[in-house]
């Protein structure tokens, strides 16, 4: 199969996971044209099935904001009929469903009938889409599209709730690529640069905004690291960072708490993680979480959303109310506290994460494939 991909070419879950399907979909033999305004994070190398289209959005002084819907379009449309590609896949609804469907229409005018799926990933949903300035034009483009998916029940559910949608919503989960966990073991030296040998490590990654509740992060953490030696990982960029780092200070716990920014060494830190936090007000899916579990690092985290969908309460990690700080750092010590307990679990979120390994997922998308081209042949 020819296909399109249109996503958001940033350290977002949604674009993580759109350049990580596309990837595999092409190392599975399918040609695919990744379409955005910059190289996406993680496509760090091209194939011959892999191909990058940069939308480009000259200014003009006339535009007060550059149309980048008008431009990503036309670009849909060009990059069809050049590659005769078969099917268009985007992820988040804003803007790319509604430039999606614009370019079906100027297709349709030649003769062209090109397939459409959009996958709704989270904000796009609950936060930007259920806007009053854009949830007529995020409703119809969902209506409009020819398949849609979401990641969770829980964000299929919020989108039936605040949208009036007629269009049956398919949930495929995120997933996760076990084979890429399957590394050396990391040497004791390489971690001494962020602990010592008997300190916990405790990391959070997000991109620090406040639906994350980064000081609950801090929080949970200055409670843990009263009762056993610990260091707190901080990866990510965002508006409450600053905020975080004052927070240390005046808990007095600066020293112990490493701040990243945005990182490439994700998988790195992963692997020396003995704890995950993501007390997050909501997440669509909770792929950070997924993530750390697949370096078999079990999970903090509130029950909002679609988290209790990945984090298995007493399995995995422990699923506590949102805000309830206490709770939260009193089941992070059940499980840092012995190591034979912090193995079980351990043991326990890698085998939780296996169910959602891309050999399970990939499949669900390749069958949605050939049903949309199918209904068009």
């Amino acid at each position: 199969m020819k296909i399109a991909i249109v996503c958001y070419p940033t350290f977002g879950g949604s674009g993580v996971v759109a350049t990580e399907l596309g990837l595999e979909l092409a190392r599975r033999g399918h040609e695919i044209h990744f379409i955005t305004y910059s190289q996406p994070v993680r496509l760090a190398l091209l194939s011959t099935n892999v191909h990058y289209h940069e939308v480009n959005v000259p200014e003009y002084p006339l535009f007060h904001f550059q149309p980048y819907e008008l431009a990503l379009s036309s670009k849909l449309v060009d990059m069809v009929k050049l590659y005769k590609i078969e099917l268009l896949h985007v992820h988040y609804a804003i803007p790319h469903a509604y430039a999606g469907y614009m370019a079906k229409q100027m297709l349709k005018d030649e003769g062209i009938n090109l397939p459409m799926i959009t996958t709704l990933h989270g904000t796009d949903i609950t936060l930007v889409g259920n806007h009053p300035f854009y949830k007529t034009a995020v409703t119809f483009s969902i209506n409009k599209s020819d398949f849609v998916t979401s990641v969770s029940e829980s964000l299929k559910a919020d989108t039936l709730k605040l949208f009036k949608i007629k269009n049956e919503i398919q949930v495929i989960p995120n997933f996760i690529e076990l084979d890429k966990h399957e590394v050396e073991a990391v040497t004791s030296c390489r971690r001494s640069v962020m602990a010592d040998e008997n300190e916990r490590i405790i990391t959070h990654i997000s991109n620090f905004r406040k639906v994350k509740r980064i000081p609950d992060v801090i929080q949970i953490f200055y409670k843990i690291q009263q009762q056993i030696p610990a260091k707190l990982m901080m990866v990510g960029d965002g508006p409450e960072k600053e905020k975080a780092e004052y927070l240390c200070q005046e808990l007095g716990i600066l020293d112990k708490v490493i701040f990243f920014g945005n990182s490439n060494e994700i998988d790195k830190i992963l692997s020396y993680t003995d704890l995950f936090l993501l007390p997050s007000e909501t997440e669509s899916f909770g792929l950070a979480a997924l993530e750390a579990m697949a370096w078999s690092v079990p999970v903090i985290s509130s029950n909002s959303g679609g988290l209790p969908e990945v984090n298995f309460d007493g399995v995995s990690g422990y699923l506590s109310d949102k805000g309830n700080v206490d709770e939260m750092a009193e089941n992070a010590l059940k499980i840092l506290k012995d190591t034979a307990t912090l193995n079980k679990f351990k043991e326990n979120a890698l085998a939780v994460a296996k169910q959602f390994d891309i050999e399970n997922i990939l499949p669900l998308y390749e069958e949605l494939y050939h049903k949309a081209i199918y209904k068009f042949s």
